[in-house]
């Protein structure tokens, strides 16, 4: 592998879905609960499908303002919202992700091509890329 430009670390510790996760710097310290519909207590806890969807948002946006940029495109004030599901299938689970890419005031076609251009460039694409199912969509 080539040099990393940042490696974050997190561990976690206690009974997995129900226990704690912390990050290295101490930033992220967080209790996790399986969700109600998952048969859990749910509650003021988040679960890793949570995590997983505000990083993979985060992650995306900045792509999507970086492919803006460098094609010059001014963006408006964008949002993108990702939605993480677990699947049961035949041995254990898989995950999904739909992302939705709020570019109000912006033409459909520019907007739907910014979004395929982020999708190339976002790590978290990059690492799911063939590995599970991921949604796009482009709102104006």
């Amino acid at each position: 592998m080539a040099d990393a430009i940042y490696t974050a670390a997190a561990t976690a510790r206690g009974d997995g879905r129900n226990g704690e996760v912390t990050s290295s710097d101490g930033v992220i310290d967080e209790s996790l609960a399986i969700p109600k519909a998952m048969g859990g207590p749910g509650g003021d806890k988040t679960n890793p499908e949570q995590l997983f969807a505000a990083g993979y948002s985060a992650c995306f946006h900045s792509a999507l303002q970086a492919v803006a940029r460098q094609a010059k495109v001014k963006l408006p004030e964008s949002t993108v919202a990702a939605e993480v599901s677990l699947y049961s299938q035949e041995v254990g689970f898989k995950l999904g992700v739909a992302l939705h890419v709020s570019l109000p005031g912006m033409e459909q076609a520019q907007a739907d091509e910014l979004v395929a251009q982020a999708h190339q460039v976002c790590p978290y694409s990059n690492a799911t890329r063939g590995n599970i199912e991921v949604a796009l969509s482009a709102s104006v």
